[in-house]
């Protein structure tokens, strides 16, 4: 267990710096922007306790936060993924599934985990960009920040986890 978390934290420290010093400075068409850390939550095994996924996305996207000066967005919206990822996890799964089985392209199947990420993904950027324009003036510029970084996020997830396998 301790070789977990030790490995969950650095794949935690990872993902924010690679967030916070490259990704935060990709902007495709002004709209898109690589949101890495999503993978964190996505990768939770099957019956990881509720609680330390609920903690661990908290403080992902706290640290998030503090790099991207948007405060409080990034912890919300990670947090309610967190909430919703082993409920979803458990739709894709087959019923005879091992215990600790991994959320990963290699044990789910391609089909599923890119439907299992791109909600996942989908959900977090419909609530952080809902929560960052505070309203619908701008709904269009809305509509394309959701896709746009829902689509560049879930391509950039598959490909880290095909290079993975």
């Amino acid at each position: 267990m301790a070789i977990d978390t030790l490995r969950r934290a650095a794949v935690f420290m990872a993902l924010v710096l690679a967030q916070a010093l490259v990704f935060n400075y990709i902007h495709l068409f002004g709209y898109a922007t690589v949101l890495l850390y999503v993978y964190f939550v996505v990768m939770f095994p099957r019956n990881y306790p509720r609680w330390a996924i609920l903690l661990w996305s908290f403080f992902l996207g706290l640290s998030a936060d503090l790099f991207t000066n948007t405060p409080g967005m990034a912890a919300a919206s990670l947090t309610l993924v967190g909430f919703l990822q082993p409920y979803l996890l458990e739709l894709f799964l087959p019923r005879e599934a091992p215990e600790k089985l991994k959320s990963a392209m290699s044990t789910l199947g391609a089909t599923k985990f890119f439907l299992l990420a791109l909600i996942l993904v989908w959900v977090y950027c419909l609530l952080f960009f809902t929560i960052e324009s505070f309203g619908f003036f701008n709904w269009l510029q809305w509509l394309y920040n959701v896709v746009g970084t829902t689509a560049l996020t879930v391509l950039v997830l598959m490909t880290v986890e095909s290079i993975r396998r």
